[in-house]
């Protein structure tokens, strides 16, 4: 069986075709600036990538597009569509109504819509695939993974925030949380390293990347997690702040004069790294200026690493026992340097690196011999989990 996942941005789309037989990843790619000049897809197949520039003014037309260069008879992945069983669709939130993967329906986007309130810029996007996909190919089913999905297995004491209970009561205003299918991921690959069925493990999963999130797991369910009603709580990351107290954003709303939506893009779009370092969100360009002595570059990677190690202190106090904690992501996978500067400093925990093996990209454990709670490195597959559970929604 051949599952297609799509995952659609404001402004781009990645795609993957798997051959769930075996999980393989026939062939891949990304349609860039949607809806802006310079419109592009790059497919990779066999090792080998295409680039291509395409008018894409919608997702309707980037859409038209992947199953256009998916079905191509020299570089394409199939012969035609009938031979892709089914689609999955990442889905930014699905609220407190759709708490798992799900087929596709009226209903199902009907509550996508609502929670556009929650996730402006993601589930509108999400929307126009899942509509691109019904148009160009009726019939095909469909499946929904929300991002939101794997987190709503935290307890009320976790989710309810400490302001007046009829706001959740009207609004719904609540801890939701996010990356949840990376987490969901990181969860069940680790159960297998530990050899240990999943709901007998306690870990804390680590997704860092230039958006960044936390996840406390307790007998293999999510029970506490650092994104909050949005994806802007918790850890500060590339553009965005985290945790602040509130009253800064009001006494700069008065002083500055901010709209509502100015402050949320000041927060959402110029803050965290960036705001911080005034140089880049991209942490590879930090760490180059912190070595070369940049001491607004080191100051960001310090508030950084400091505020994940503080979190994870937090979420040991919350399990009690814990088994392992495992680094995911862009920079989980990829930076052995802030890796170790996120684990110095707990040995008093039983947390403990060693540096020979935490020098990898790959998949391992990093921990030393002594650790009392092992350190993996395990990268994510988001794409993946989607296919899963497409297959298993569908088959």
């Amino acid at each position: 069986m051949k599952i297609l996942v799509i995952n659609c941005g404001s402004s781009s789309l990645k795609y993957q075709l798997f051959d769930m037989d075996n999980e393989e990843v026939l062939g891949k790619g990304i349609v860039e600036r949607i809806g802006i000049d310079g419109s592009r897809i790059k497919h990779e197949v066999d090792g080998e990538k295409f680039v291509q520039d395409i008018v894409a003014d919608n997702h309707t037309q980037a859409i038209e597009k992947v199953f256009e260069v998916i079905t191509d008879e020299e570089n394409g992945l199939v012969s035609s569509l009938d031979e892709i069983t089914a689609i999955g669709h990442r889905v930014l939130h699905g609220g407190e109504e759709l708490t798992e993967s799900t087929l596709i329906d009226d209903h199902v986007k009907e509550v996508i819509k609502e929670y556009v309130k929650f996730g402006p810029l993601h589930n509108p996007a999400n929307l126009m695939g899942i509509e691109a996909c019904e148009k160009i190919a009726p019939g095909k089913p469909n499946v929904a993974v929300f991002d939101t999905a794997f987190h709503q297995s935290m307890p009320a004491m976790n989710y309810i925030y400490g302001i007046p209970y009829e706001y959740y009561e009207k609004y719904r205003i609540r801890k939701f949380g996010f990356h949840g299918t990376s987490h969901k991921y990181i969860t069940k690959r680790t159960a297998e390293l530990l050899e240990k069925p999943e709901d007998e493990i306690n870990i804390i999963t680590v997704h860092l990347g230039n958006g960044s999130s936390l996840s406390a797991v307790k007998n293999g369910k999510c029970f506490d997690t650092t994104m909050g009603l949005t994806p802007l709580e918790g850890l500060m990351m590339g553009t965005r702040s985290g945790d602040l107290d509130p009253t800064v954003l009001t006494f700069l709303m008065e002083e500055e004069g901010f709209t509502p939506a100015e402050m949320n893009s000041i927060l959402n779009k110029k803050s965290g790294a960036l705001g911080v370092s005034q140089m880049s969100s991209d942490f590879r360009d930090l760490e180059d200026a912190a070595e070369e002595g940049n001491e607004r570059a080191k100051l960001t990677l310090d508030m950084f690493s400091q505020r994940v190690r503080k979190y994870i202190g937090a979420y040991m106090a919350e399990l009690g026992h814990v088994d392992a904690i495992c680094f995911s992501g862009g920079i989980g996978e990829n930076s052995l340097i802030m890796r170790a500067d996120i684990v110095s400093g707990l040995e008093e925990l039983g947390i403990e690196i060693d540096a020979e093996r935490n020098n990898t990209r790959k998949e391992a454990l990093i921990s030393s011999d002594n650790s009392r709670i092992k350190v993996f490195v395990v990268p994510t597959n988001e794409e993946l989990m989607i296919a899963r559970d497409t297959l298993e929604l569908t088959k």
